[in-house]
């Protein structure tokens, strides 16, 4: 138990820059105030005292800002940046070493009494705004966007961005025990890849045609300008 307290409270050193001292850490960060909370909710939650887990769970809620219901799972190292507005539901399951920043949701699409809200794997980083919806698994080391809706599962060490979520496939895949990574600022243009692909295809067909009416050859087709895949570090 004692391990896992220290494993939280390294994780915001890990992954906050703010942070400058542990008394400061302890004080003031309500991400991890709102994590230690969950961990006694969880702990009466699976006692069968449901009810005072609720009400743990209610009351950090009015501290924090931060909604974690007391029946999901959380692994350690998991860290919530400013948290403000993040909304964990009851059947959630995460992995070690997660990152939620503000504004997420982890929430469900179903009334029925079963898994419906979903898995998070290791190292996942999830960025301010975005949200994961329904029994899905987010693979190891995912990255998803800012604001960016998830409603598939998506594969190991892949980044999402968008609505829906568009997932990419990373060429460069990052080591296991890699500083998360989080640059707003460096999403892929999923979008703007996809229609600068077609306008290149639409314009070499016209070449094609325009060489077939004249009688000339036709020309090579031109292999570019189709999604591929990059190293984006969001």
């Amino acid at each position: 138990m004692f391990s896992t307290l220290r494993r939280d409270i390294q994780a915001v050193f890990q992954r906050d820059p703010a942070a400058r001292s542990t008394l400061e850490v302890l004080l003031c960060y309500p991400g991890l105030h709102a994590l230690w909370g969950h961990r006694v909710a969880h702990w009466l939650w699976r006692h069968n005292f449901k009810l005072l887990g609720r009400l743990v769970s209610h009351i950090m809620r009015w501290l924090t800002g931060i909604e974690i219901h007391p029946g999901a799972k959380i692994g350690p190292g998991f860290f919530i940046d400013h948290g403000m507005g993040v909304v964990i539901g009851e059947t959630t399951e995460i992995g070690e070493d997660v990152t939620l920043y503000h504004g997420v949701t982890l929430g469900g699409t179903s009334w029925k009494k079963e898994k419906r809200h979903p898995t998070l794997g290791n190292r996942v980083v999830v960025g301010a705004g975005a949200k994961i919806l329904g029994n899905i698994t987010i693979g190891d080391d995912c990255r998803i966007g800012a604001n960016a809706v998830v409603v598939k599962s998506t594969p190991p060490n892949s980044v999402v961005v968008g609505i829906p979520g568009e997932v990419v496939i990373r060429s460069k895949p990052r080591p296991a025990q890699s500083i998360p990574d989080l640059e707003h600022g460096l999403l892929p243009d999923v979008i703007g890849k996809t229609l600068n692909a077609l306008m290149i295809h639409v314009e070499e067909l016209e070449r094609r045609l325009d060489s077939q009416a004249n009688g000339q050859p036709l020309p090579q087709a031109v292999n570019g300008g189709i999604w591929r895949g990059e190293d984006f570090s969001i």
